[in-house]
């Protein structure tokens, strides 16, 4: 039995097409409507699974193919995110079959394509990695890692992409000096479609490879959403996830995490360390003139038009480049529109992790760069890109060329 499934982004397809393979189906899949509108005559398929919202040629336009210009009963399945009734509508009286909203359970939908044309006479019983979702959305997470080698946790990375589709992680290796490029590599075997690995030759500082990796990651059209997560996961990826679900569900642009400690939630600090926060958290809020409770933490999740705005030019300090980031949408958009755009979600979890490379020491040096901060920023938005790669040229990081590992 064959399936034809047509949806733009690969991500989604990808666990789709293993399952229903995994089940005995053949299978092809294509991420635009109009090369499955070709493959629909070639392969002649036993049942047509497509996304209505797809660039150019939506999904629509390839069920009226199916129904009014061949005049066919081929079973349909939609699988979309699009919940507007009228579509919904328009979908059934063109005759699909079927109409699933993401996110949705992949059982599920293997359940209801057995239901439309049968199981395959020789059926694999054998299912692995139950539990997986297809999401309506593709996000990309850059992971910069310097010697974490001993702290990577690998199986948590790659049980929640199984678990999770529409996730590709971007791990940049920072020129690290222990076997944290083997581990990356060794990582990525075996799930390309979903892991890349950048490595910087030389290390250029946390800053440079998170920028780095988004602006490579922005270039993937079929990502809706990029954000960046340490390596040590003392933000787990499911605390993660929430934050995109809130970019996906409002008008934000960027969400950030926060680590506030409240009832419910598990945030442990070095008390230490806690004090200090809060008195750079004071500077900060002066700086940006918005009532952030904590801009440092390493949970942000961007929507893909404000990528160029807060990532094209270089930082000019190494470790608060989270504050520059807020500063240049401020100064790009306005305060009031900026505040608009701009969402602080508390997470459920954050635990510090041991073998943090940032110091008491260099907590101090922080005041004396959030000072330089908002000497640099000063002007008005328009001299804010000239003079930043000026600079930053005349400090800069020594990174070599990134390339793929």
């Amino acid at each position: 039995m064959k399936v034809l499934a047509i949806d733009d982004q690969k991500l989604v397809l990808i666990p789709l097409e293993n399952r229903l393979k995994e089940l005995g189906y053949e299978v092809l899949t294509e991420t635009n409507a109009t090369k499955g509108i070709e493959s629909y005559e070639s392969f002649k398929p036993d049942l047509v699974i497509v996304d209505i919202n797809m660039p150019l040629v939506s999904g629509m336009e390839v069920v009226k193919h199916i129904r009014k210009t061949k005049n066919s009963s081929t079973p349909i399945m939609v699988l979309s995110g699009n919940t507007d009734d009228n579509m919904i509508t328009e979908g059934f009286d063109l005759g699909i079959n079927d109409y699933m909203k993401k996110p949705l359970s992949l059982v599920e939908v293997c359940a209801r394509v057995k239901r439309l044309i049968g199981a395959p006479v020789i059926a694999n019983n054998v299912i692995t990695n139950n539990g997986v979702i297809i999401q309506q959305r593709c996000v990309g997470v850059v992971i910069p890692c310097y010697n974490e080698e001993e702290r990577l946790l690998s199986n948590e990375f790659t049980d929640f992409i199984v678990k999770n589709s529409g996730y590709h992680l971007c791990f940049v290796n920072d020129g690290s000096k222990d076997n944290t490029l083997e581990v990356l590599n060794n990582l990525r075997k075996g799930r390309e479609d979903f892991i890349t690995v950048y490595d910087c030759e030389k290390n250029g500082g946390k800053a440079e490879a998170v920028r780095q990796g988004m602006l490579f990651m922005a270039k993937k059209e079929d990502l809706d959403y990029i954000g960046f997560l340490d390596a040590d996961l003392s933000t787990d990826l499911t605390d993660f996830d929430d934050l995109v679900s809130t970019i996906e569900n409002s008008n934000y642009k960027i969400v950030s995490g926060s680590r506030i400690s409240r009832m419910g939630a598990n945030i442990t600090k070095e008390s230490a360390r806690k004090i200090i926060s809060l008195t750079i958290n004071f500077i900060i809020r002066k700086i940006l003139k918005m009532d952030f409770k904590d801009t440092q933490c390493g949970a942000k999740i961007f929507h893909k038009d404000v990528i160029e705005i807060s990532f094209a030019d270089k930082f000019v300090t190494q470790w608060i480049f989270d504050v520059e980031i807020f500063r240049r949408i401020t100064l790009h958009f306005g305060l009031k529109k900026a505040k608009e755009i701009l969402c602080e979600q508390p997470l459920k979890r954050w635990i510090h992790a041991d073998g943090s490379k940032l110091s008491m020491k260099d907590s101090v040096k922080i005041v004396g760069q959030l000072g330089q901060i908002a000497w640099f920023y000063r002007g008005n938005k328009k001299n804010v890109k000239k003079e930043s790669y000026s600079s930053n040229e005349a400090t800069s990081f020594s990174l070599n060329k990134l390339k793929k590992a």
